[in-house]
């Protein structure tokens, strides 16, 4: 074996046993032209190469090696360990039993059990024509790519005026903390408070898991009232719309009628990090046919602020250079045919596969969504690797695709939940969804049956993804 077959083993975590899989041999060979910052020494190639180990990415790794153990199937991730970002909220609200070590989670065991392998790495670039992903590791390449890297955040596209340095500033001082490396530090600064208004920003578009802005607002809530805490949770709502909005708007009336103030329709102008305020726009509208409203510019003071801006794809799509959508999220576009109506096939690659928050079908970026997602993705390029034909559209209408809790109380627990059902919609899978109450005798969504669910359904995931 030489040199770098043993490098690759070293960083991939396959070891020996990844003879058994089909490993193509490596070779010493220049990085493809534009690669970027990674090293010039290939690494090896694989039937299947992952970007991305969160939700989407290992279920499609670890699907594929249950359909067909002999799939050669490879993950780049740049993080050592899953850290989970739902139930996050659920610890920051101060639920019993909910720590980093429950949301904490290794790829080793995992990786062991169904023999794929990870290169902990960041990738500097995509080639596609030779089929060659660079990262700071070096470079791999693949027969087929998978693009699950999830969100970043839109700064500059929200404020073109803020420069870096300022960006910086909002990173760490008022963390969005819906990527899982932002929980601990974010985590911090809420333990902190010690009086104070919590004021939490909702984006507009698409962004990761619409119900957790309005779940991370009950919780913080949940928690001030708990400890004593003197202040108000606001929420600053771009828009109008709230998922799960009967069932969170019940909940703060009832439980936190004196914390939560909601504000719609009230867009975020600037924030000064150094006064600790907020200035925004609020419209108010007279009635469904004022289109216009009444604006108002408003500037008040946070003791913590969850400022979470504009979301994007992640920038390893724009390496990738496939086609992507016209709004400020840019989400992939997705290949469509009369043989194959919805696919998890990019439109811009035949080789090329797409799964989690950065998709184009119209379903929630949520995590129950990601593992359904990537057990179907899995599915179709595994009949694609055996030579034979899938239809995504066989699969649906699919009942229960997506079910998402959230807990609204800690003591008791409890929870309310949102079930959606998966369609062929057009060229693209859409999504129709229902809250159900799960208290009937009270006539109220939230209720200490969806509280249980939570958890269950917590470590169902994590079950589906790990073990």
């Amino acid at each position: 074996m030489n040199n770098s077959r043993r490098d690759l083993f070293k960083l991939v975590g396959v070891g020996a046993a990844a003879a058994a899989l089909g490993t193509t041999a490596i070779i010493a060979a220049p990085a493809t032209k534009g690669a970027g910052k990674g090293t010039d020494k290939l690494l090896g190639k694989h039937q299947v190469l992952i970007i991305g180990g969160g939700w989407s990415g290992l279920t499609v790794a670890k699907e594929l090696k249950k359909i067909d153990p002999t799939f050669d199937v490879a993950i780049i991730e740049k993080n050592s360990k899953f850290i989970s970002c739902p139930m996050s909220n659920a610890k920051l609200g101060g639920v019993k039993g909910i720590d980093m070590a429950f949301l904490t989670h290794q790829y080793a065991p995992t990786k062991a059990k169904y023999k794929y392998g990870m290169l902990n790495a960041e990738v500097t670039s995509i080639d596609r024509v030779a089929k060659v992903v660079h990262t700071t590791k070096g470079a791999v390449g693949y027969d087929m790519l998978v693009l699950a890297p999830g969100i970043e955040y839109n700064y500059k596209g929200q404020f073109p005026a803020w420069n870096d340095a300022k960006i910086a500033k909002a990173r760490k001082l008022t963390p969005a903390a819906l990527i899982s490396t932002e929980h601990e530090g974010f985590d911090k600064i809420v333990k902190g408070m010690k009086g104070g208004d919590f004021v939490i920003t909702v984006p507009a578009g698409k962004y990761r898991c619409p119900p957790a802005p309005f779940e991370r607002a009950t919780m913080i809530a949940n928690m001030m009232k708990n400890k004593g805490i003197k202040g108000k949770v606001i929420i600053l709502n771009e828009t109008a719309e709230v998922a799960k909005g009967a069932a969170f708007k019940e909940t703060w009336k009832d439980l936190y009628p004196e914390i939560v103030v909601y504000n719609a329709n009230s867009v975020t102008k600037d924030i000064d990090f150094a006064k600790k305020t907020i200035t925004y726009e609020e419209t108010v509208f007279a009635n469904k046919d004022d289109l216009e409203g009444v604006k108002t510019t408003k500037t008040i003071p946070y003791a913590v602020l969850n400022f979470i801006p504009h979301n994007m794809s992640h920038p390893t799509i724009a390496l990738s250079g496939v086609e992507t959508t016209k709004d400020g999220f840019k989400k992939v576009k997705m290949a469509t045919s009369e043989a194959k109506p919805v696919s998890y096939q990019t439109a811009s690659d035949a080789s090329v596969y797409a799964v989690g928050d950065v998709v184009g079908h119209a379903i929630p970026p949520s995590g129950q969504a990601a593992i359904w997602s990537g057990k179907v993705a899995a599915k179709e390029i595994a009949h694609v690797l055996h030579g034979k034909s899938f239809s995504v559209a066989s699969v649906l209408p699919f009942k229960s695709a997506n079910v998402c809790f959230s807990m609204v109380n800690s003591n008791p627990e409890q929870g309310i939940m949102v079930n959606h059902e998966f369609m062929v919609q057009g060229p693209v899978i859409g999504s129709k969804g229902s809250v159900p109450k799960g208290d009937t005798v009270n006539d109220k969504f939230r209720a200490a049956s969806f509280g249980g669910a939570t958890r269950d359904w917590y470590r169902g995931a994590m079950k589906d993804l790990f073990n």
